[in-house]
């Protein structure tokens, strides 16, 4: 490639990195004081939560009713299943072997102990609430993503199901896709000014915690998503297409830094839908996979839950140890990650699912919590770009080893 070609590929991406790295060092200079710029990152962000929910409900449900192969449909939705499960077992396993090497919170002595036992999390209340909703306005908010898109999974294959006069709605359905994507790239334009901004106030409010009691645990974390990012996602992608999927895995970039900057998987689904169009994954597999993944992949959840939970059997003197306890962990991350992903600092959720699983008392919340916010970055950073590597798996899957050169 000849410098013309290599800036056309990462232009966005450079212009990106430039804005966020500018943001970071306004935010070290001013401190507290670079919060004035918030709401021009504010401005972005709440743009693309905007544009999000209309265009999650259009992609799933257009992809679904124009299909004229149901046996397809079920091949990707089934194979999806099987990747998501797969990763976030292997990424469980991971973590798991990596706290017991390195314990988090070693040498933590906050001399805390379990003077009370919270009620039992209802699992069966919150799993109800996690996939429906009261009323049908509750299901046009970016808070309530997974039953949206239960909702226009179902939508989508009622109007394939009534056939031709089905036809209609499918093909206006494709074009407000069409538009809210160009909406999108509009957006983007935006995009180095709002994350600079973001930036600049993130660091410039929270750069002291980031040096705090926090620093092994984070020390821990952060290479190991990053190792991640860069060993397990090239495995799968040869998974996927061989050398090309490797190459591919270029594309990852954008939705990196997104995720990254915007700490929400469901603001990173229009670079994703992006990334994985110029990857070369179907569009049915991609218009399913991608925003069913923003809200139910989660292995950088599994990595930050299972810290969480270690991190707090740490300081409170407990063992972890034992099959029961990884069993409930890994069931636990994988709770946490479909109900809180896509909001951004949503992990507060998750923390309270974890202190009162366990039977932590209330003064755990808030030791957890700090470690939530400043893991929450890299976390949704493997979570979202994962989810184009997981299209990648279900296309190969479906479509055989040689999909990339065919779809190319």
């Amino acid at each position: 490639m000849d410098k013309k070609e290599v800036w056309k590929a990462y232009r966005f991406s450079i212009i990106l990195i430039g804005a966020i790295v500018v943001g970071s060092f306004i935010g070290i200079h001013f401190g507290k004081s670079a919060k004035i710029l918030k709401p021009l990152g504010d401005l972005f962000i709440n743009g693309m939560f905007t544009i999000v929910v209309p265009l999650v409900f259009t992609t799933i449900s257009s992809s679904i009713s124009s299909m004229s192969d149901m046996r397809r449909l079920k091949s990707i939705l089934s194979n999806l299943l099987l990747v998501f499960i797969s990763t976030g077992f292997i990424a469980a396993i991971i973590i798991l072997i990596v706290v017991n090497i390195f314990p988090p919170a070693q040498g933590v002595n906050l001399n805390l102990s379990i003077n009370e036992t919270l009620k039992p999390f209802q699992t069966g209340d919150q799993i109800v609430k996690a996939i429906t909703v009261r009323d049908f306005p509750e299901l046009i908010s970016r808070e309530n993503m997974l039953p949206l898109i239960l909702f226009s999974i179902v939508f989508g294959l009622c109007i394939n199901m009534i056939g031709e006069k089905g036809k209609i709605i499918a093909n206006g359905l494709e074009a407000l896709a069409e538009v809210f994507l160009k909406m999108i790239n509009l957006l983007m334009y935006y995009a180095p000014i709002g994350l600079g901004a973001y930036f600049a106030a993130l660091v410039g409010e929270y750069g002291q915690e980031l040096i705090g009691s926090y620093t092994r645990a984070m020390i821990i974390y952060y290479p190991l998503c990053l190792a991640y990012f860069l060993i397990m996602f090239p495995i799968y992608g040869y998974i996927a297409a061989g050398k090309e999927g490797v190459k591919s895995m270029k594309n990852l970039i954008s939705p990196a830094i997104t995720s990254v900057a915007t700490q929400s998987s469901i603001a990173t689904l229009p670079v994703n839908l992006e990334a994985a169009r110029k990857i070369g994954v179907p569009k049915d597999i991609r218009e399913i996979v991608l925003p069913i993944g923003a809200t139910a992949h989660m292995d950088g959840t599994v990595f930050s839950s299972i810290l969480k939970i270690s991190f707090l059997f740490g300081i409170f003197n407990i063992p972890f140890e034992g099959v029961g306890t990884y069993v409930s962990a890994l069931l636990l991350s994988i709770l946490g990650g479909v109900v809180m992903s896509g909001v951004p600092g949503g992990g507060l959720i998750g923390e309270m699912l974890i202190v009162a699983m366990y039977g932590f008392p209330p003064e755990a919340f808030p030791i957890i919590a700090t470690i939530g916010y400043l893991v929450d970055p890299p976390a949704t950073m493997i979570n979202a770009t994962g989810d184009t590597v997981a299209a990648m798996l279900v296309t190969r899957i479906v479509e055989g080893k040689d999909w990339l050169k065919k779809n190319k």
